[in-house]
């Protein structure tokens, strides 16, 4: 993943590594939730869709910098309908419908359930369940990558 994501992405991606193969080879007892592991994967790919989205030009320098901007927001499906819509953006553009769900279900699954508190379901989550939502955002980021209008002249690096 070196050379998608930038280096602070990187180092929280390495960081997460390490930590989950401490916890596999030092398996703490009595630990209900393993939500912590996944922490700096979700970090790093929040700011791997703000890079993404801002090279694909789905959102503006100004939403990319901003500290209002939620990318939980703008990738919902359930808000597509709105004209700010990056999922619909992204559904509707060349960038396939698939990606569009593979980013939200890494977003949901990721970050959203993991970090959110609701009192009816803690989402508590085991050991395995972490590694398989590590997996769902790195292979998210890693399928996304290969979107073709970021390595042709779509992209606002070369404005």
């Amino acid at each position: 993943m070196e050379n998608i994501l930038i280096p602070e992405q990187q180092q929280l991606i390495d960081d997460g590594k390490r930590l989950l193969a401490f916890v596999k080879k030092n398996p703490p007892d009595g630990f209900s939730d393993y939500s912590f592991l996944v922490a700096p994967f979700a970090k790093a790919y929040e700011g791997y869709l703000k890079d993404l989205f801002l090279k694909l030009n789905l959102i503006s320098k100004k939403q990319y910098f901003s500290d209002y901007f939620r990318v939980g927001k703008v990738l919902n499906p359930a808000l597509q309908h709105k004209s700010w819509s990056v999922f619909r953006k992204l559904k509707e553009g060349e960038f396939a419908a698939e990606i569009a769900e593979t980013l939200w279900r890494a977003w949901k699954e990721g970050r959203n359930l993991i970090f959110h508190y609701f009192p009816h379901n803690l989402q508590r989550i085991s050991l395995d369940e972490a590694e398989r939502r590590i997996n769902t955002i790195l292979t998210a980021i890693e399928t996304s990558s290969r979107i073709p209008a970021l390595h042709g002249k779509n992209s606002q690096d070369d404005n």
